[in-house]
């Protein structure tokens, strides 16, 4: 790889594309911009919503505190928090700039509006669909395939938007292929930092201030806490106890935005803030500090590839083993140890399911970090799993395909079984 070659360029894009701030879990905020974007293409407030969602929505939308709603969760205070205070312009944001008043109008709007909630009926795993009617008036808006991606506009009938929807497309017109674990370490070495510093340095400071929130207050089980209160202060324990934090408290109504990675506020808070502890503990400066989170954001990326946004397959698995690879490169690891540690992550956890998002992701999270830290102990003890061994293949490359078809096609019943769980027992 040389600087400025197109895989170079490919790379900055996908880390500039990936690495954006959100607020609260990523589903219920792609349904509240959903929702705003309707209600602003309509005009006025609506007097009947309808949602079509996909089933990984509708599991990960179900559990979870929505932002500003005063504790509410559901697909119904998703979409209402939208249309009532979301400014569709703000992406990702959408529910940042709410007022105490907006918030007392959500509670009497949701109390006093029809919603209806359906699945959608595309094999699509990230689809929303939002109509909204007034009177005579009506407005649809639809977001498929990426948490922002407005594909579809209508208003009374008459078309505004209508972009091609592409089944299970995520890249949009980035080349995602052309990441590996050989050209991410490459590409870490040599990138030119004053490309992606404003970047990386939002993630390190966004998510490790809703990390600090998460320890200081009650959020959810409080896994954060709990860790560092039974385990101590050695760093592996507080790399776990920090990211197990950050989720605790966005799972759990916290109004901090987050830098997401991969379509989800978890991973990116369980590739950054392990690495992010690390660095202080051995007193590396932000120089090595950046290219670690190159490494462990752009690796963790490349495992979702194959496997998609949304899946039965838990994110913080490659989140983990992520942070395991840029864990192993602020102690000195270079391409092998790096591959090896991802390797040996994935062969200890890569069953994990995800059952939607919700308080117990954050002990998720704290496993799959544990995971990606010991990836790396074990092969500096000269310890490894080799290939035939279960998932495991010969070389990275080979295990992370494997893992990407397990996720992808392997567990769509699994998928569908989970999201039966959630919604038909209670």
């Amino acid at each position: 790889m040389k600087r400025h070659d197109k895989q170079y360029q490919t790379y900055v894009d996908i880390l500039k594309k990936e690495l954006v701030p959100s607020m609260g879990c990523t589903e219920p905020t792609s349904l509240a911009l959903c929702a705003a974007t309707a209600r602003s293409v309509l005009g006025k407030l609506p007097q009947k919503v309808e949602i079509e969602a996909s089933g990984n929505i509708i599991k990960n939308v179900k559990s979870v505190i929505v932002p500003n709603t005063n504790g509410k969760k559901g697909m119904e205070a998703a979409a209402a928090i939208g249309i009532v205070a979301g400014n569709e312009k703000l992406g990702l944001e959408v529910l940042q700039n709410v007022t105490k008043k907006q918030k007392q109008e959500f509670v009497q709007y949701l109390d006093n509006t029809e919603f209806s909630v359906k699945q959608a009926e595309s094999d699509l795993l990230l689809d929303i669909i939002v109509r909204v009617y007034s009177e005579d008036e009506s407005a649809v808006v639809r977001i498929t395939n990426a948490h922002a991606n407005v594909v579809y506009i209508e208003k009374n009938g008459q078309v505004i938007l209508n972009k091609e929807v592409e089944t299970q497309n995520q890249t949009e017109l980035l080349n995602y292929q052309l990441l590996s674990v050989m050209g991410i370490y490459e590409f870490a070495q040599l990138v030119n930092l004053d490309e992606i510093s404003d970047v990386i340095e939002r993630q390190i400071q966004y998510n490790s201030i809703i990390s600090e929130e998460g320890l200081k207050e009650d959020y959810g089980a409080n896994i954060g806490s709990v860790i560092l209160s039974v385990y101590g202060n050695e760093v592996r324990t507080r790399a776990k106890a920090k990211a197990a934090a950050g989720s605790d408290a966005r799972m759990n109504g916290c109004e901090y935005p987050v830098v997401i990675n991969s379509g989800s506020g978890n991973q990116g808070m369980a590739v950054s803030l392990p690495v992010i502890e690390y660095a202080k503990e051995l007193d590396i400066g932000k120089d090595k500090l950046y290219r670690a989170l190159i490494i462990s954001n752009l690796t963790a990326i490349h495992q979702k590839t194959g496997i998609g946004y949304l899946s039965a397959y838990c994110g913080a698995v490659s989140a983990g083993a992520a942070a395991g690879a840029g864990i192993a490169y602020l102690r000195g690891g270079e391409y092998g140890e790096i591959a090896h540690t991802i390797i040996n992550a994935l062969a200890i956890t890569s069953g994990i399911i995800c059952d939607g998002a919700k308080a117990s992701c954050a002990a998720k999270i704290a496993t799959a970090v544990d995971a990606g830290i010991f990836g790396y102990e074990m092969y500096l003890q000269g310890q490894q799993f080799y290939s035939g061994e279960g998932v495991v293949s010969d070389g990275v490359e080979n295990t992370i395909k494997n893992i990407g078809r397990l996720g992808k096609d392997g567990m769509r019943d699994t998928d569908k079984e989970i999201l039966c769980i959630m919604t038909c027992v209670d």
